[in-house]
């Protein structure tokens, strides 16, 4: 969800502009990192290969030993060497050009020198995304199934919809936890599913392709299945065996959520003139929130006291949007059966 802007004539909400251009700044921003700053300074480098020289060979002298809780989580020596050189290097910069004119802090292997806890490499980032899977898992077991009976036809998309978040904020964790080439694919999968799953189960409530009344309706539904599907897969097949595209992989899920989120936007808006009802705007409350998350990644800088930055951030914005998310599915499907049964009587 990204946000609702009402136009100054009235009428219907006005917000191509805003997300034309914020799907320019993420685009600009997306370019890949085959090597940042910090790799190629030659403090760094020196460091490292003193630290694999005296620590990491058969013959070290000095080895030593990794605390089990970081070997469980793969840490090896010459990552511990790397990790320790980071944050070397960083403070002897710091130290050597103090303020008002300090050597800004750099990137290593495209992230910053963040402070790891417990093993974690970016704590805050594993804590927020963990908040997001309790949001999307106390929507499924506190909302969905005990206020939507199964009779509803719409909720088994809001059952797998809560699945397939649990499923994406969970390898968004155990990316941050550690960043190896597999957990970070497995992040970026689960996320293209989950944004696109988004945009399947907002068509399908929004034009009620779950109403199987007529062929032309049925026809409809396996039409658009069949095409998220291949889309997924060809988004997929694209990264893995064509090119692990950055600036393609953020132009593609935003292109994708600001389509879901002009439809919701939309919808909330004439649901709202309609029945004037508080819940029927929740959905714009929620774009407009998430835009402003959203935002924060536009605004990278190094991490605060090395732990708060601005994609932890962004991660810590999106959790109290998807409940009040849940909150939104279970009044719109009461509200739509109450209109059912009087429809009926």
């Amino acid at each position: 969800m990204k946000f609702n802007v009402t136009s100054k004539r009235g009428g219907a909400p006005s917000f191509l502009s805003i997300q034309q251009l914020l799907l320019l700044g993420f685009v600009a921003l997306a370019t890949p990192v085959a090597a940042s700053i910090g790799d190629r300074l030659p403090e760094f480098q020196e460091c490292i290969r003193v630290c694999e020289r005296e620590n990491c060979g058969p013959d070290a002298e000095h080895q030593t030993p990794i605390p089990l809780h970081r070997r469980l989580l793969l840490w090896s020596c010459p990552s511990e060497c790397d990790y320790t050189c980071q944050h070397l290097t960083t403070s002897s910069r710091l130290s050597q050009s103090p303020p008002p004119f300090p050597h800004p802090v750099v990137q290593y292997h495209g992230k910053w020198p963040f402070i790891r806890f417990l093993g974690m490499q970016e704590p805050l980032s594993v804590l927020f995304s963990l908040g997001n899977f309790w949001a999307h898992y106390q929507g499924l077991y506190t909302k969905i199934l005990p206020n939507i009976p199964p009779s509803y036809p719409l909720r088994k998309w809001y059952i797998l919809l809560s699945y397939v978040g649990m499923a994406s904020w969970f390898f968004s964790a155990v990316f941050h936890t550690r960043d190896f080439p597999v957990t970070e694919q497995l992040d970026y999968f689960a996320a293209g599913a989950n944004v696109l799953y988004g945009l399947y189960y907002t068509v399908v409530r929004i034009f009620r392709l779950d109403k199987k009344d007529t062929p032309r309706r049925e026809s409809l539904l396996r039409l658009w299945t069949a095409l998220c599907i291949l889309m997924y897969v060809a988004h997929v097949t694209y990264l893995k065996m064509w090119a692990w595209d950055y600036t393609y992989n953020m132009a593609a899920n935003v292109a994708v959520g600001a389509v879901q989120n002009l439809l919701w936007s939309w919808y909330s808006w004439t649901r709202y003139r309609e029945q004037k009802k508080g819940w029927a705007a929740w959905p714009g409350i929620v774009v407009a929130w998430v835009l402003v998350a959203m935002s924060l990644e536009l605004l990278d800088f190094p991490p605060l006291w090395g732990s708060v930055d601005a994609h932890s951030l962004w991660h810590a914005g999106t959790i109290v949007p998807t409940i009040i998310w849940y909150n939104f599915l279970v009044k719109d499907a009461q509200d739509d059966m109450a209109r059912s049964e009087r429809l009926k009587s």
